[in-house]
């Protein structure tokens, strides 16, 4: 059985997220706490799912966020725009001139390699994203009147505030109200939920929005810690069973029937820079998953697992096909861990070429 996906002439824009940008610097091959110098990009677990789908699969996307009014938001404005989404949704605050009241995100990141894991030390105290409440955003006129075959949002956002968290509530009820579809990618981070209630609020609100959810992304952590569903069979350097994940998904979609997808990335994190990789999806109590991609050589790791859940959107929107599905998402998030910075700079070419078994001869 397909998603009830809206055909694409019926709406003004294929997909649309809910989340925080931020400027994210990037020191290269070296350390946040040695660098002279940073590279810049814009990065954000929900937005970066809309960016793929537009420079890589050609979709119509936009983001609803919201930044400070003074240079260092329009720089990350500038990005969005170079990324093709739309930027009609996005608010602007008004800069008190320190930040003292509001202020834009950064995200300082280094990417590790070998022996050595990746490192985020993010700055995001006060943001104007994270201010966000429920009443500032027209939900009605985006689904009701413009029309949105899908709608992507996550956990991190919803733990940045207790606002972010009624807005995404807000949110995905306004979508389901108009048959868009929901995707949801559980992202658990402990770091931002400690000083707001930590794991029981984190279950609290996660379960909360999962009764609106059509497709649930996630790996072991964050549906153990998230939802509350044990699993037995994990291992402990980011690798889990594909028969333990399967066990833990049949318990989820017993207690959320509305959830008609669910899907993770498998890793086992061999190095920083080494890690075997693939994909599973349950659909219609089915599961699919990708071709393997073992000993994958990664350059950064940060932003694969959103390129991988804007595959399976892809795939879902363009064929209505869960293998698919899967095999677009393994490969898009292979293929964007290849690449520095958060976002897919792949091409749907390239995905298919490496879903078919392409190699990695040179291209004249």
């Amino acid at each position: 059985m397909s998603l009830p996906i809206k055909p694409a002439n019926s709406c003004a824009f294929d997909q649309i997220s809910l989340g925080e940008v931020m400027l994210r610097l990037d020191p290269g091959e070296g350390r946040i706490r040695t660098a002279r110098h940073f590279h810049v990009w814009e990065g954000g677990g929900e937005y970066n799912t809309s960016r793929g789908l537009r420079k890589c699969f050609g979709y119509k996307t936009a983001v609803v966020t919201a930044f400070v009014d003074n240079e260092v938001g329009h720089l990350v404005e500038d990005f969005i725009m170079q990324g093709g989404v739309a930027t009609d949704f996005i608010q602007w605050r008004e800069d008190d001139g320190i930040g003292r009241t509001v202020r834009n995100g950064l995200n300082f990141t280094e990417r590790g390699f070998g022996i050595r894991g990746a490192v985020g030390n993010p700055d995001r105290g006060n943001t104007a994203a994270s201010q966000l409440k429920p009443g500032d955003i027209d939900w009605d006129h985006i689904f009701g009147q413009l029309g949105v075959r899908w709608f992507h949002t996550g956990g991190i956002y919803a733990a940045l505030s207790a606002s972010t968290a009624e807005l995404t509530v807000e949110a995905v009820k306004a979508a389901k109200k108009y048959g868009t579809i929901v995707s949801y990618d559980l992202n658990y981070r402990p770091s931002l939920w400690k000083t707001i209630g930590g794991l029981k609020k984190a279950q609290e609100v996660n379960r909360e929005i999962a009764k609106y959810v059509d497709v649930m992304i996630g790996n072991e952590e964050d549906f153990t810690a998230s939802l509350g569903f044990a699993v037995k069979g994990a291992e402990t350097l980011g690798h889990i069973e594909t028969d333990a994940f399967k066990a833990m998904i049949e318990t989820a979609v017993s207690e959320f029937p509305n959830f008609k997808v669910a899907a993770t990335t498998l890793r086992h994190v061999l190095t920083a820079t080494k890690n075997d990789w693939s994909a599973i999806l349950w659909h219609d109590g089915k599961f699919h998953e990708s071709k393997p991609y073992p000993g994958l050589e990664i350059l950064d790791r940060v932003g694969g697992g959103d390129s991988f859940a804007s595959g399976v959107q892809f795939g879902f929107m363009e064929f209505n096909d869960p293998q698919k599905a899967v095999e677009y998402g393994a490969a898009h998030g292979a293929l964007a861990s290849t690449t520095p910075g958060d976002t897919s700079m792949a091409t749907r070419k390239e995905v298919e070429k490496t879903i078919g078994g392409g190699g990695a001869r040179v291209v004249r």
